[in-house]
């Protein structure tokens, strides 16, 4: 975002100089008239053909701006990697973080060597007295080789891509814990299976009171389902989320572990992954220190209190004025710590005294 306010500018400026300009073309002219009365008037200078002059200046100035992206570019790349996520913290997001940075290396060379050629030969071939440009209808050659090579590079990213989507979406699994996150506007709630790991039916019809995401509490699957304000995961288990919406398009965000899935109202989506760090063991990981450092240097200027890395579940859909605040948050521990846990929570049967 920092960027690209200064890209905005920049923008700005740039219309700023091309405006101030083009009044410096007008020049003032006394005319006299009858009884001895003078007249001002603005002519303007501007020639609508482009000189040599104007061509060695719009070539230069595209250097210029040439210079300028780079050191913009090379700026964001260097000094604003703390807004960049930290390693994924789940299994499957390593062959998400793979795929993007072989398409953000692939992208960046290309585009370094492009805005280069681009700007350079505007410079080199502006417009001079005397030079004539040579002239040929087409090239089949030159069309073969920038039609086939993006093809084939794009044809492979997207394999690429949709192998790991095929992997990320693999839920098959007897001992994968089975969660459903419920949205709503503007918060999350969710229910674990029970001992049987299958979860009760659910429909916003059934919602009443204490019942705030619809369990059908006649379904006997749902008897021992636990409903819960705040998710607990075991390190190294493989977690299978179903997703419902109440309302509107939410999107299920959790974004330290490369995982979002749309919730659609009227039918249910799922994801699944597997954490690699503890929410303690994230914490003293050097990236993330250094991130909540340049947080907590911000909030002190403030006068706010001191942040702690937590992970968290996001709604990453503008769903509404409290979009901002709707998150719930996301416990990674041992599997010990989490089945005490999970066991001091109350199931339906329990909440509602079936």
């Amino acid at each position: 975002m920092l960027a690209l306010f200064y890209f905005f500018v920049a923008v700005a400026f740039a219309i700023g100089v091309w405006q101030v300009n083009k009044l410096l073309t007008y020049r003032v002219i006394f005319k006299e008239i009858k009884d001895g009365k003078k007249i001002i008037t603005f002519e303007n200078d501007d020639n609508p053909v482009a000189t040599e002059k104007d061509n060695d200046l719009q070539g230069k100035l595209f250097l210029i701006f040439l210079i300028g992206f780079y050191l913009l570019m090379g700026y964001c790349l260097i000094f604003l990697q703390d807004i960049m996520l930290p390693d994924s913290a789940s299994v499957e997001g390593e062959d998400y973080d793979n795929l993007y940075r072989i398409s953000f290396w692939l992208i960046g060379i290309v585009q370094f060597i492009t805005q280069a050629l681009l700007y350079f030969f505007s410079y080199k071939y502006r417009g001079i007295k005397g030079r004539k440009a040579s002239f040929f209808a087409d090239s089949h050659k030159l069309e073969l080789i920038w039609t086939t090579i993006p093809t084939v590079v794009l044809a492979v990213l997207i394999l690429y891509g949709l192998s790991i989507w095929n992997d990320v979406t693999d839920l098959e699994g007897d001992d994968a814990i089975l969660v459903e996150v419920y949205a709503k506007q503007f918060a999350w709630e969710a229910r674990y299976a029970g001992r049987d790991n299958e979860l009760g039916r659910g429909n916003v019809r059934n919602i009443e009171g204490a019942n705030s995401i619809g369990i059908d509490l006649t379904d006997a699957k749902s008897a021992d389902d636990i409903p819960v304000r705040e998710l607990h995961l075991p390190v190294g288990k493989k977690v299978v989320f179903k997703f419902r919406s109440q309302d509107v398009l939410h999107s299920a965000y959790m974004p330290h572990f490369r995982a979002q899935m749309n919730c659609v109202p009227g039918m249910i989506t799922e994801f699944g992954f597997t954490p690699k760090f503890t929410t303690e063991e994230m914490r003293q990981q050097k990236d993330v220190i250094r991130k909540v450092a340049s947080v907590n240097a911000v909030r002190t200027a403030n006068g706010e209190e001191p942040y702690e890395f937590d992970y968290l579940l996001l709604c990453n859909k503008i769903c509404g004025p409290s979009h901002y605040n709707m998150q719930m948050k996301i416990i990674v521990e041992s599997e010990k710590d989490y089945l005490i846990w999970l066991n001091q929570q109350k199931t339906a049967k329990e909440l509602f005294k079936l």
